[in-house]
């Protein structure tokens, strides 16, 4: 057996071991309801395991008898065990043989009627025939197992359920089709030949007319780095693709704030009124939106006030402001939107766009607002002018102060993807650091290389796991 299958092989094993004590009983056919609970058409349930068949014959009547067509639905009677007279159910059952299905092993699918008592009434006959009820993540997790997915790609499918925008659901869709896997097993190869090279000039000094020159070992060093500060560069886009970029429209009362949150997301979503401080609390509406969804915010006038209520109001707007992406300073004359801006300028880090609204009713001041040292858009709520171009102008501001992922460049969605890769850097700079300073021999520099390579493979599901596989798999829902 060749030394990468054998590798291959005990790797598998370790991961099984670990994952049964992790809850994750591989040999048994377990049983789920894969949809979710409610009122609906139709429900799945699924049925993966060794035993699914057997299982399944004790509980499913198919119209053309067993066996069944390989991935060919076909019309069912649904009844408990031993109790063919009571039907549960009239649905479909599809079979995946193994190893072709989701999981490597057989998967049949049983579709219900929906609702909330057929699929689990279902569920529990699957139980007292043999099955046991899945937990969270088990069928991904033996998908894994089986060399069906590799940890990223499960997590991506998790990812890709939870999804709430169109740039999450982009990097759960570009992660799951292998983006990041390659991307790391490159990685990882690069990482393989600088220990080939270190080794090579450790162990052979005579050949090839002497040692490697070290600067062929820095520079691979650098390279390497390179593509890792690279990929570390994509974690605040893609915690922007995931939770939005924070927004806040501020400014004084009754400038136009509300009608303008209102006027960008095309429903009344906050109460408007001629009269200054309407707005006593901060509201949160997310904006979809490319490249990542915005979280506009609208803020209690930014004024000096003596109500205790509106106070409050007033100073949760300012800490909103402390965390901004970026703001949206609002106005309906020049002056008092310069002034606004330098209020906004000493509570917070973020890139101001001015917003003047009220154009319809106070004219556009561009003149004066040439002068100014941030954006200004002229904006009308009314007649929805200037809208995009302020959106437009918030995006680019945002972009240029967080930084922007390069098109097709696989995203770090996950803390301990984020983690893991800044091990790596770690590790590969404190080798680098060591062979250029020659404080440390290259065989025991060479030990940080190792690590970085750990912190690899533990990403894709490697062996040194310790409990992250069962860390991954709780969050997944039950089904899947």
């Amino acid at each position: 057996m060749s030394e990468p299958r054998r590798k291959a092989r005990a790797d598998r094993a370790l991961l099984e071991h670990r994952t049964r004590h992790a809850g994750f009983l591989s040999r048994d056919t377990i049983v789920a309801v894969a949809t979710a609970t409610g009122r609906s058409a139709i429900a799945v349930v699924r049925l993966s395991g060794a035993d699914a068949d057997p299982i399944c014959r004790q509980v499913v009547q198919p119209s053309r008898g067993w066996p069944l067509r390989p991935r060919e639905a076909t019309r069912c009677r649904i009844h408990a065990p031993g109790d063919e007279a009571n039907a549960i159910d009239d649905g479909l059952v599809t079979l995946f043989p193994a190893p072709r299905s989701y999981t490597g092993e057989a998967v049949i699918e049983i579709g219900t009627h929906g609702g909330a008592y057929v699929p689990q009434a279902v569920c529990a006959a699957l139980v007292e025939a043999g099955a046991r009820l899945a937990a969270p993540g088990e069928f991904s997790a033996r998908a894994v197992l089986n060399g069906k997915l590799d940890l990223l790609r499960a997590e991506a499918i998790a990812d890709l359920i939870d999804a709430r925008s169109r740039a999450s659901h982009r990097a759960a869709l570009h992660q799951l089709s292998g983006a990041l896997t390659v991307r790391l097993s490159t990685l990882r190869e690069s990482l393989l030949d600088i220990e080939a090279m270190l080794a090579f000039d450790i162990d052979f000094p005579e050949e090839n007319d002497g040692q490697l020159p070290r600067g062929r070992i820095d520079a691979a060093c650098a390279a390497l780095g390179a593509q890792l500060d690279a990929l570390l560069a994509t974690v605040p886009a893609a915690i922007l693709g995931r939770d939005g970029a924070t927004v806040v429209l501020a400014g004084p009362a009754n400038a136009g704030k509300s009608s303008l949150l209102n006027a960008l997301v095309g429903e009344a979503r906050v109460i408007v009124s001629d009269s200054p401080g309407t707005t006593r609390d901060a509201v949160e509406v997310l904006l979809e939106h490319d490249p990542w969804p915005l979280r506009l915010v609208d803020t209690a006038g930014l004024r000096a006030s003596t109500d205790p209520v509106e106070r409050l109001g007033i100073e949760m707007s300012e800490r909103y402001l402390v965390h901004a992406h970026a703001v949206v300073a609002c106005a309906d004359s020049a002056p008092d939107l310069v002034r606004t801006a330098a209020v906004i300028g000493a509570l917070t880090r973020a890139p101001v766009v001015g917003a003047l609204t009220k154009r319809d009713t106070a004219g556009t001041h561009e003149a004066r607002l040439a002068l100014a040292a941030f954006p200004v858009v002229p904006v009308s709520a009314v007649r929805g002018d200037g809208l995009d171009d302020l959106v437009a102008r918030v995006t680019a501001a945002i972009a240029g102060n967080m930084g922007a992922a390069e098109p097709g460049t696989p995203m770090l969605t996950r803390a301990r993807h984020r983690a893991a890769l800044a091990t790596a850097r770690l590790e590969l700079s404190a080798f680098a650091d060591a062979l250029k300073g020659g404080t440390l021999p290259a065989t025991v520099a060479a030990t940080h290389l190792r690590a970085a390579g750990i912190a690899l493979d533990e990403l894709i599901g490697g062996v040194d796991l310790e409990e992250v596989f069962a860390r991954v798999f709780s969050t997944f829902c039950v089904g899947k």
